[in-house]
């Protein structure tokens, strides 16, 4: 009787079974390995999207470090460094007389710095004065030239604070050259002060010089002409004795 009850139980199990399970409908059987090999598939496509995402933002981060090395320096000390160096060289170009130039100074010293013992006493006066305003004049445009570079001392060390700043906060490359550029500009200009500030006073002291060792030769000549006549005066009242 128990087996004939369990086995009218299955089969009313199946009958309830077979009426609630639509016509044509097979139920599904859950698959572990299927499942997994799903969520592996999916989790590799997550890490390609990533990966994309992170080659995205590197792009974006090299070319935003490009366009920052590509920046020009906001500042520039152009203007002022031509202003500097023009007014030096209008100061150079201002020395008189004996000037800097080869043959002037050639035919200078060939006037009023060769002591000829056929010139006159006249022109040896003539002489050493010219040779006394070449002298003066050199020391005078020596000075003018120095006042000029120091005056221009403030503006210099302004530019060079501001390039040490541009400098310091360049934000690329670029930036960093240019300001780097203008610095050895400015050191350039400065060379050319100190090159101007050399060549006056070497020139003031050549021509002083050049002045004494011509006012020697002038005196030994004018020493002579004295003792000529001297013995020609002496010579003279013998004469008319005779």
């Amino acid at each position: 009787m128990i087996r004939h009850s369990l086995r009218l139980a299955a089969l009313s199990g199946a009958a309830v079974l077979a009426l609630a399970t639509p016509a044509g409908a097979q139920l599904k059987v859950f698959d572990p390995t299927n499942y997994a090999s799903n969520v592996m598939q999916a989790a590799r496509a997550l890490e390609q999207i990533n990966n994309q995402v992170r080659s995205l933002q590197n792009q974006a981060l090299s070319l935003t470090n490009q366009a920052r090395n590509l920046q020009q320096l906001p500042y520039s000390s152009l203007q002022t460094l031509q202003g500097n160096l023009g007014r030096i060289g209008s100061l150079m170009q201002q020395a008189q007389r004996v000037a800097y130039d080869v043959q002037a100074i050639q035919r200078e010293f060939g006037q009023n710095y060769a002591v000829s013992s056929g010139a006159s006493d006249a022109a040896l006066i003539a002489s050493a004065n010219a040779r006394w305003r070449n002298s003066a004049e050199a020391f005078q445009h020596a000075l003018q030239v120095q006042a000029g570079i120091v005056s221009g001392l403030p503006s210099t060390r302004a530019e060079l604070s501001a390039l040490v700043g541009a400098s310091q906060g360049s934000v690329g490359i670029v930036q960093a050259t240019q300001a780097g550029n203008q610095l050895l500009a400015l050191q350039s200009q400065q060379l050319s002060d100190l090159t101007a500030m050399t060549a006056a006073q070497g020139r003031a002291a050549a021509l002083e010089q050049a002045e004494r060792a011509a006012s020697r030769a002038q005196a030994q000549e004018q020493f002579r002409r004295f003792m000529d006549r001297r013995q020609g005066y002496q010579a003279q009242p013998v004469e008319m004795f005779r």
